[in-house]
């Protein structure tokens, strides 16, 4: 209707057709031909870019089917798409062609919410590995609608249907990038993952290839440079050069010898059975525990504490099942360390990571020049200072309703005592006296409602759990 209305009024226009769809095949196209999806975003941005040029219509239309000849795409979706004004739907009122299992994908996804070519089920990896074979496979004669040669440069687009996390486009690209590489040997040459062309809200993505072909308009009108040519677009994400995505492999620092320094050994001496009961009863308690912990913050948080310490316990539970520990008390901190920030979340995760790499480095400071045995006062001077440490990073003190008021109240009767049992009752102690009492710090602050006087802090409590065991054990 644009092109004739333009005729109409006199004016010089061409149409191009983008039909980049695979995810039907040529039997199924029959005379409707096939769909345009997010290769179009690859077709207008290497038009506009030579129109802007200055060229003329016959090149600007030229380039467009150029382009559009050598883009393939394929999509799929988690979901149908909901449409601004109406009503959301519940399951049961939907029809079962609009109504996918939480299992389910549906491979072929149109961008106008229409019904895509098959359903199933499989995982991420799985689902890249078909829908390249839908774009790549040449012996599938159904969709073998692009040719690629060795040598043969491509352009890499990863679409976000609407309602895709960034982190999760990330994983998908990474997946798609990796997969072509490995069982294609394609490296693409630019890379593009955003949201360009999306169907709503739709929980998909979609896989574009373009492969490089010459212009034959000289230089500064390439595939490549017109692609790169900037654009101010407010959909349009510039595209990433090999080179640049390559270097996600490189190390961002050197390693120094401070960082070495970390594992090297003390003259600080322990038994390394009784350190492994000890932690393995303390560990098994705070697990045992997570229920609780779990519902507390519930109450008073975002629930994720009694989780964030179950991994975090459940993983250094494994590595004492793995590996010997050393008699060097600095050495077996090091490596605790280590389990810690790699597999506890949030910001508890970062709090214990921060302390233990201070515990850590305050042992180390009290190593003699002779082997000697670690004695409570020694660890009760290292924690102290590791507190003092702590607090340079958070706010958080006795009273603050944090894992502190479980934390203080231990270093402080070791330090006094020497007594493990007593400082671990005093932790207890602690925790338990956070029940009512007002929050300074976390999510309580902020987040309103009831319930928090009734339970105490989850950290706190979770934390004397540990203790508690610790102490039993030894």
């Amino acid at each position: 209707m644009g092109v004739e209305k333009a005729k109409a009024s006199g004016r010089r226009v061409e149409m191009v057709v983008v039909g980049d769809d695979v995810g039907v095949g040529r039997t199924q196209s029959g005379k409707v031909g096939r769909r345009g999806i997010a290769g179009t975003v690859l077709v207008v941005k290497i038009a506009g870019a030579l129109a802007v040029m200055g060229a003329g219509l016959e090149e600007v239309s030229g380039i467009a089917r150029q382009v559009a000849k050598n883009v393939v795409s394929v999509g799929a979706s988690l979901s149908r798409v909901h449409v601004p004004g109406h009503r959301v739907e519940s399951p049961g009122e939907k029809s079962e062609a609009e109504v996918l299992l939480t299992e389910e994908v549906e491979m072929g996804m149109g961008i106008h919410n229409e019904p895509g070519s098959r359903r199933v089920r499989v995982d991420l990896v799985e689902l890249v590995r078909t829908l390249l074979a839908q774009l790549l496979d040449w012996k599938d004669e159904d969709r073998a609608f692009l040719m690629l040669g060795k040598g043969d440069g491509v352009v890499l687009l990863v679409n976000n249907l609407g309602g895709v996390s960034g982190l999760e486009m990330g994983g998908i690209t990474a997946e798609v990038v990796g997969q072509l590489e490995r069982d294609y040997g394609i490296k693409p040459v630019r890379i593009l993952s955003g949201t360009y062309m999306t169907s709503l809200n739709g929980i998909g993505f979609s896989i574009s290839i373009l492969k490089i072909s010459d212009t034959g308009l000289g230089s500064g009108k390439s595939i490549l440079e017109l692609l790169d040519a900037p654009a101010e677009a407010t959909g349009w994400s510039a595209a990433i050069k090999t080179e640049t995505w390559d270097r996600k492999f490189e190390p961002s620092r050197e390693k120094t010898g401070d960082a070495e320094d970390e594992s090297k050994p003390s003259n600080l001496q322990m038994d390394p059975a009784v350190v492994k009961k000890a932690l393995a009863a303390g560990l098994e308690r705070l697990i045992a525990a997570e229920p609780d912990v779990t519902k507390y913050d519930t109450v008073v948080g975002d629930g994720d504490c009694g989780i964030g310490l179950k991994h975090g316990a459940e993983a250094i539970l494994d590595m004492l099942k793995r590996t010997e520990l050393s008699q060097d008390a600095v050495v077996t901190v090091s490596h605790i360390v280590r389990v810690v920030e790699k597999s506890m979340d949030g910001t508890s995760g970062a709090l214990y990571a921060i302390f233990l790499n201070a515990l850590a480095h305050n042992l180390r400071t009290q190593s003699t020049s002779s082997p000697t045995q670690v004695t409570p006062q020694i660890w009760a001077h290292a924690l102290q200072s590791s507190l003092d440490s702590l607090s340079k990073y958070t706010p958080a003190r006795p009273g603050d309703r944090t894992l502190v008021d479980a934390l203080h109240p231990f270093i402080e009767t070791l330090a006094k005592t020497g007594n493990t049992k007593e400082a671990a009752k005093a932790a207890k102690e602690g925790a338990h006296g956070t029940k009512g009492m007002k929050a300074s710090l976390g999510r309580t602050v902020y987040v309103g409602g009831g319930g928090w006087q009734e339970v105490p802090d989850p950290g706190a409590h979770g934390l004397s759990e540990f203790l508690t065991g610790l102490a039993e054990a030894l």
